[in-house]
């Protein structure tokens, strides 16, 4: 029993520290969100942190890390592809927009 219990409050102390890790990351946000830099600057910053705690999310929250790695390839190479392919759809939102192109 003495086992288990050790277990379990090292596995709490895991998360309390990947939590504590993702409010700094929140804070590293808001602070980058009040630089005086320019949209792109901004942009590539907030994406880099944005990536950095979902990575650590998926890792630790959905125990990623104690899977096998082909599977974590697995997991990351279908998350950009489904990323990617929904890029694919935003384009027809614009002839909402502004109407069909050429149509004149």
């Amino acid at each position: 029993m003495a086992i288990a219990e050790q277990h379990k409050s090292s596995g709490t102390g895991k998360y309390v520290g990947v939590y504590v890790c993702l409010l700094a990351l929140a804070g590293l946000q808001f602070v980058i969100a009040y630089q005086n830099i320019d949209a792109s600057q901004m942009f590539i910053r907030m994406l880099v942190v944005a990536i950095v705690e979902a990575v650590l999310a998926m890792l630790v929250f959905m125990h990623l890390w104690a899977e096998k790695r082909g599977f974590l390839w697995f997991v990351a190479i279908f998350t950009v592809f489904v990323l990617l392919t929904m890029q694919y759809g935003w384009t027809d939102s614009f002839r909402m927009l502004v109407g069909v192109p050429f149509a004149h």
